[in-house]
């Protein structure tokens, strides 16, 4: 009877949870908001554990900062001021660093910090899983209450996960098209007892908590090896989804000497995405010594590169003072060619367990956008129009249409060019129009459209002579100040919008240039666009940040 009623117990469970709320988790590339670091502290582990963290953080920090925002949990008041002063001391500018005031057990937000998802519309809110620091290894109750004082704060939804699953970030790995990769020792072992996370929990009903929470539809387990250090094996330790396509990990006899059972690698190997087509591999070293901390003490092993970070502008790279870091660092930066790969010296860290990607969490931004539209330009050349553009990044862009108009308001559809789908990769795209009318200004624009159908559209460009539609200029951008907006047509209105697309400033322009206070502005991405007022079409739509 009472194994009926645990059967039971498990389908209601696995019910309730294919008919919640699908969510889905935003790959690690995209577009950030910015990155949350718990900073370490001496109320746990002592002054000197914290001294000897301190210059890691302020390394991320500084390579973080021109590209992101960096959300920085400080212990108490006295922490934040001294972290201050360790940041002022290395000329890392302020601008894009806030601080919340939390205590904190220890330093590895990604596996007891926010998980940020979107939900079936789009919106952007934090799991807040279930956190028992490794199987209960150490303390743990200031650490797991995080993700609900951080949703707090922003004011987000948060969805309490805590009674449902244990779940530490570092323990998975999604490409973003539906698979995740994880070691069973890290999420599903009984044994020892300080090994588990969920007790009597199957692997089918991990996986329907996985697939409702983070929007997976394919599993590929690793057993993994309990008790060969602090987390149980993390995947995040030797193998990562480098995009969609690629997974970074090392080389057999790397992964051998990592302690990754030989049926683990077959596993791993073997590894095909959601249409079956096996993964791409690329292959970091492991360090070609053992690591020798920055304060001289040796350790009986060797390092990892494949717990990199990715930012907005750069890639953090753990290094260790070693023979390999370079290339590493160069093996890394091939697969980033728009990032900028920043070495971070994580020697003290790893002393404790870890190294960059344990010890940071992306928050994606607000509004998830399909693409992101570098520039859009035209010129004319031998008797036919050249179109180009160009996309830093693309999430499930199906194609672009491209319309024409012969007065800048009326269009119409004269060409169709594919997708590039889902990349962060630049991707650039042209198209060449010979249908001309003699002596006339040819306006064009860009409809995107997404794998579901919906639409967004580029601003317009006006091929004539070289010549662009408007002059539009903002600047300063990014600022902290106001702005000037300059090039503005007679007979124009300007309206500016928030990330949600909120109008927060109209403007009936009536001269050249306007000056725009932002002291009502709150910090973030806004885009301004230019309107006829004769028939109100959109001219043209730039972007602005404010700090």
């Amino acid at each position: 009877m009472k194994n009926l009623f645990f059967t039971i117990s498990i389908l209601l469970l696995v019910g309730q949870i294919a008919f919640s709320q699908p969510y889905t988790m935003p790959d690690e590339s995209l577009t950030h908001e910015g990155t949350w670091l718990q900073w370490p502290h001496q109320y746990q582990y002592g002054a000197t554990y914290r001294n000897r963290l301190d210059a890691t953080w302020v390394a991320m920090t500084a390579a973080l900062v021109s590209g992101e925002k960096v959300h920085i949990v400080a212990y108490d008041a006295t922490e934040q001021t001294r972290i201050t002063a360790l940041l002022n001391a290395a000329s890392v500018p302020l601008t894009n660093v806030d601080f919340s005031v939390y205590p904190t057990d220890d330093v590895w937000v990604r596996d007891n910090g926010p998980i940020f998802v979107r939900n079936s519309s789009g919106a952007l809110v934090i799991q807040d899983w279930g956190f028992n620091a490794w199987g209960g290894k150490f303390q743990y109750t200031n650490c797991n209450t995080i993700p609900t004082s951080i949703a707090t704060a922003l004011g987000m939804t948060v969805v309490n996960l805590n009674s449902t699953m244990v779940n530490e970030g570092g323990s998975v790995e999604l490409d973003g098209h539906g698979v995740l990769l994880a070691c069973k020792s890290s999420i599903l072992s009984q044994s020892p007892a300080n090994t588990i996370r969920n007790a009597d929990m199957t692997q089918a009903q991990a996986e329907a908590i996985f697939t409702t929470n983070l929007g997976v539809s394919k599993f590929i387990w690793l057993n993994g090896v309990t008790g060969l250090e602090v987390t149980d094996m993390h995947i995040d330790g030797f193998a990562r989804f480098a995009n969609p396509t690629t997974i970074v990990t090392m080389s057999q006899a790397d992964l051998l000497n990592w302690g990754v059972p030989q049926a683990d690698i077959n596993t791993l190997m073997a590894a095909t995405n959601t249409n079956n087509t096996p993964y791409t591999f690329v292959t970091v070293p492991l360090t070609q010594n053992n690591v020798t901390t920055a304060y001289g003490k040796a350790l009986p092993y060797k390092g990892s590169y494949a717990n990199y970070y990715i930012g907005n502008t750069q890639v953090l790279v753990p290094n260790y003072n070693d023979p390999n870091d370079a290339a590493a660092n160069a093996i890394i930066q091939a697969l980033y060619p728009t990032r900028t790969v920043v070495g971070i010296d994580v020697r003290n860290l790893y002393e404790n367990g870890g190294m960059v990607h344990c010890v940071t969490q992306q928050q994606p931004v607000l509004v998830a956008l399909p693409i992101h539209l570098a520039d859009f330009d035209g010129y004319p050349a031998n008797g036919v129009n050249v179109l180009k553009w160009t996309t830093a990044s693309e999430e499930n862009n199906s194609h672009f249409e491209i319309e024409r108009s012969q007065n800048g308001t009326k269009f119409e559809f004269i060409s169709k060019v594919t997708g590039a789908g889902t990349t962060q990769e630049k991707q650039l795209y042209t198209y060449s129009d010979t249908d001309l009318l003699k002596d006339k200004t040819h306006y064009y624009r860009l409809k995107q459209v997404d794998f579901d159908g919906k639409e967004t559209y580029s601003k317009v460009v006006a091929i004539s002579d070289n010549k662009g539609l408007t002059q539009l200029k903002i600047y300063p951008n990014p600022t902290d100040e106001d702005i000037e907006i300059t090039g503005i047509p007679d007979d124009t209105f300007i309206e500016i919008y928030n990330e949600l697309g909120q109008l927060v400033k109209a403007i009936h322009a009536r001269n050249e240039q306007v000056s725009v206070s932002l002291d009502d502005f709150k910090a973030g991405l806004y885009f301004v666009k230019l309107i006829r007022e004769d028939d109100l079409s959109v001219i043209e739509t730039l972007k602005f940040i404010k700090k």
